[in-house]
This record gives C-alpha cells, structure tokens and sequence, in this order.
C-alpha cells in the first residue's frame, strides 16, 4: 500500500504544468508537494543537460548542417594567428593543439561538450527553475523579472562574445613577447581553460550595469552617490580588470576594463534618469516641499478636510486643579 501511494505521489508529480494548474487553480501546496515539485523539476533539468552533453559530445568533431565543429569553433581564435606565431604540424597546413596525456583528448572532449550541453540547455533549466519561483511572485514582480532576466541574458552574451574576439589579440602578445627566443606549443586542456574564463569572466563582469540600476531601483543607491564615487569606481574596475583576467596580457586587461567603465557610465545614466522621474513623481503628489501646516497626501487620501484659513486657534491653559485629598506627604 505504501508503495503504491509513493507512485501515485512522484506520478501526479510529473504531470505537466497545465494539467496540475488546472487541478489547483490558485496555486497553494502543501510543503510535500513543494518538495516533489522541486524534485520534478530538478529531474527535467538534468535530464536536458545529459542530453545536450551528450549533443555537445558528437558536435565537437561533427558538421551538422554542414555547420562547422563545435571544435573549430573554440580553435578558431587560436587558429587566427600568423602561422609563424604557433607550432605548425602536418607540414604547416594544419591548426592544431597538443595533448600530453593519454586519456587528455577525452577528458577535454567530455569537458567541452559539458560546457556545451549546459548553455544549449539553458533555456530548459532556467524555464524549470522560473517556474519553481514564479508562484510565490506578484503579477508585477513577474513582469520586471523578465526584463531583469532578458537584459541579464543580453548583457552575458555581449561579453562572452567580446571575449571570443580578445582571445586571438591576447594570444598574439602572449605568443610573441618572447621574440625569436621561444616557441609555444599550446595544450589543448590549458587553451580551453583559458578560453572558458575568459568567456565567464567577460560574461559576469557586464552585469554590473544590471546590478546597479538594481540598486539604485530599490533605494540603495542614488545617482548623487554613484556622481560621488564615480572616479574611485573607476579606479576600482581597472583594478578588478587586472586582477580577473587569467591570461595577464594587457590586451584583456584594457578590454574588459574599458567596457565596464563604459557600461558603469550608461548605468550612471540610467539612474540619473530614474532618480530625476521619482522627484518630479513625487513632487506632483505632494511629498516634497510639504507645508508643516498643512496636511499631508496621505491625510487627503484618508479623507480629512483642510483646517479653516488663517491663524490657528490658541490653546487655553487648563484651570488650576485642587490638590487631591489622597496625596501622600512623605516628610
């Protein structure tokens, strides 16, 4: 009997949305039911992982579409260098990297295509993930998710894609401040990885716009603030970018911290705008320059009338009161 009821349960909790949606109207779960929902979702997450893994596996070497490999894609920054600069294999045709290790070119495929498989997959598991949290939001909490969601989606893309670009410009001062005394021959573990941090770090760093208008929507900072600490912001993002990029070449050093200056500036902006629309809003209801004697927005709303004009109405001292017969003398 047990056993059955726990089918019964993980069954009803794998029904699609709709189905439970129309079955429970507004919503309301118990905690077991949160728990199975959150078991349900976690479960179609990974499974859309594994699958794009293993898509990501095959299209490393593969041409779907007659598209090129997803390893010629993530080479093609390394590959974009002189031929002079790189170690040439094949008789100088051929781009190439290297592998030391005998289960190394699995272990980076295997790597390469989990990467893969979680960004094609993205839109699957973060639909799983939203639809875990958006019961629990207002209608206009929703509604600004979305543009929070889509303009950090954008802003990721763009600084991944500027990455994919910076990588061929660090790689030639990386490859060429030896001169003729040295000859690099690349790893194809070690290119990757300097590859995928790239991509991350330019990704997360262009939230920072994002992350401010955020703070400056809820209250915690203003535009007169960011106005005030925009020369040491500044200073700190060049410092950020020095400290954050794995490569150490000037090039990403000034890429990344150019773009983050420029896009601190724009969300600067921004505030600027928004703060000078919550004055105006709130100089139109009345809030600002509020006449001590006068009632206040709040208080017209609640309907109460105006005092009558002119002078206020003196207060009258009270009469002197006779001493009260229980009074103790403490002598």
């Amino acid at each position: 009997m047990t056993s059955s009821g726990s089918r019964a349960r993980w069954w009803r909790s794998l029904r699609w949305p709709g189905a439970r949606r129309r079955a429970n109207p507004d919503g309301t779960m118990t905690l077991v039911e949160h728990i199975y929902e959150l078991r349900r979702r976690l479960a179609i997450a990974l499974f859309a992982v594994a699958v794009g893994t293993v898509l990501g596996f095959v299209w490393y070497t593969a041409h779907p579409f007659g598209l090129p490999s997803l390893g010629q894609i993530l080479t093609e920054p390394y590959c974009a260098l002189p031929p002079e600069n790189r170690v040439q294999f094949g008789g100088g045709q051929e781009c190439r990297l290297v592998a030391f290790g005998v289960f190394e070119q699995f272990t980076l495929r295997l790597k390469v295509g989990a990467a893969a498989g979680v960004i094609m997959s993205s839109p699957i598991w973060f639909a799983q993930l939203w639809g875990f949290i958006t019961p629990g939001l207002y209608a206009k909490e929703k509604r600004f998710a979305y543009t929070f969601v889509g303009t950090a989606v954008v802003l990721f893309t763009a600084g991944a894609v500027l990455a994919y670009f910076v990588v061929t410009q660090a790689l030639q001062f990386l490859f060429t401040v030896g001169g003729d005394i040295q000859e690099t021959v690349l790893r194809g573990s070690d290119y990757f990885s300097l590859l995928v941090a790239l991509l991350v770090i330019f990704g997360v760093s262009f939230e920072l716009p994002l992350l401010v208008v955020m703070l400056n929507r809820v209250g915690v900072v203003s535009y007169a603030q960011l106005k005030r600490w925009r020369r040491g912001l500044i200073f700190g993002l060049f410092v950020f970018a020095a400290v954050a990029t794995p490569g150490q070449d000037p090039i990403s050093m000034l890429a990344l911290g150019v773009s983050l200056v420029v896009l601190l500036e724009f969300s600067i902006q921004v505030a600027r705008v928004h703060d000078k629309r919550v004055a105006q809003r709130r100089l139109e209801q009345g809030w600002d320059g509020i006449d001590p004697d006068q009632p206040s927005p709040l208080d017209d709303r609640l309907g109460s009338t105006s005092p009558p004009p002119g002078p206020a109405p003196r207060i009258q001292p009270l009469p002197p009161q006779e001493p009260s017969s229980d009074r103790w003398d403490v002598t």
